[in-house]
């Protein structure tokens, strides 16, 4: 059989059509890194707010083993900067909703530590008087819509939310958190197609702390750069240092631009840690103290808040030991309130099931 002979100009035409197929590949994407020192004042704020959630949640972890916080609990310690950078671009507008490790997001909301801390111990003075509890606390006061314990539920809810936004053209973008345990449930994809065809105002922020309730990413997830999920649907995304919060805060900022500019959602990964297990009753054995040991060590959010703040001279040790102070007073006056602040009256079941419109 004669052997086809190939010209030049064929070899030369599939060449270019190689080339070409290459372009069209998406790029792999470096994480985003901070693009810019802030000022004093925004770092010293980072700082107090970051601290003010991982102090809360170690009091709350002492609470729940005394035995005054019931059912579950979810702690926060190790991904404050994801919040605290992401909030640092709302506008009084804007949305937020999460999943059932929401204690961070309540504080970075502005809601009150004393209300949050007596809702986890299911006292009436309690942002949701006692009836929602560490997963479900809700403030439509601060646009805080929970709070949700069903695993990526949150993702469709928030999509709403950011319908809502459009159709009231009030300028508001929602702030939709979910964790990578949540990415591979089929309501994140409806949620995906819908926000993309009606370019909705929402912002996905997929908090990457490497394991769901006790596998990890790889183990069940097939592609593990999460940021390209929206892809199939055309929507951008970036991976994001989170444990970085002027990192957080940057690429925050350049999502936000995408999305208030009506071009629709936008996915942001922030890749984070989490130091204690999935909730308070999770030993966290599928992972090893070294592990926990050497992300503490290296790359611990605040401490490295810390040292940027030392460094470029925006505090010294004895401003920042004042800070220390005034964060233990408020999360010990919270913890003190928590503890006095009486049950709710049987009656309170009956209050709250249906609105009059």
């Amino acid at each position: 059989m004669a052997k086809a002979v190939q010209t030049k100009a064929q070899t030369k035409s599939a060449k270019a059509a190689v080339t070409k197929s290459a372009a069209k590949k998406p790029a792999r994407r470096r994480t985003a890194k901070a693009q810019s020192t802030p000022s004093k004042e925004e770092l010293l704020g980072f700082y107090r707010e970051m601290l003010l959630i991982r102090r809360f949640e170690e009091k709350a972890g002492q609470l729940y083993g005394m035995g005054l916080i019931g059912g579950f609990c979810h702690l926060y310690i190790g991904q404050e900067a994801v919040v605290a950078g992401v909030q640092a671009n709302a506008l009084p507008q804007d949305s937020v909703i999460t999943s059932y490790r929401d204690h961070g997001h309540m504080l970075a909301c502005g809601m009150d530590p004393k209300g949050v801390m007596a809702e986890l111990t299911g006292r009436e003075g309690g942002l949701s008087r006692g009836k929602g509890g560490s997963m479900h606390m809700f403030s439509r006061e601060k646009n805080f819509y929970g709070g949700h314990g069903i695993v990526g539920a949150q993702v469709p809810l928030g999509t709403g939310l950011a319908f809502a936004h459009k159709y009231n053209k009030d300028g508001g973008v929602c702030y939709t958190y979910f964790g990578d345990g949540s990415v591979n449930q089929g309501q994140v994809y409806e949620s995906f197609n819908m926000a993309q065809l009606w370019k909705l105002p929402v912002l996905y922020v997929i908090e990457n702390n490497k394991y769901g309730m006790g596998t990890s990413v790889q183990r069940s997830s097939s592609t593990t750069e999460l940021y390209q999920r929206g892809s199939a649907h055309g929507i951008p995304g970036a991976q994001v240092d989170g444990m970085d919060v002027v990192a957080v805060r940057d690429a925050t900022a350049k999502a936000l631009e995408h999305v208030r500019g009506g071009k629709g959602p936008y996915i942001l990964e922030m890749l984070t840690y989490r130091y204690r297990g999935h909730s308070m009753s999770d030993p966290a054995k599928y992972r090893s103290k070294d592990e926990v040991s050497k992300v503490r060590s290296e790359q611990d959010p605040i401490d490295n808040l810390r040292q940027m703040i030392l460094k470029t001279k925006a505090a010294d040790e004895a401003a920042l030991k004042a800070i220390d102070g005034e964060i233990k007073a408020i999360v010990t006056e919270a913890a003190d309130f928590a503890k006095t602040s009486p049950e709710p009256q049987l009656s309170e079941l009956y209050t709250d099931i249906l609105v009059e419109v």
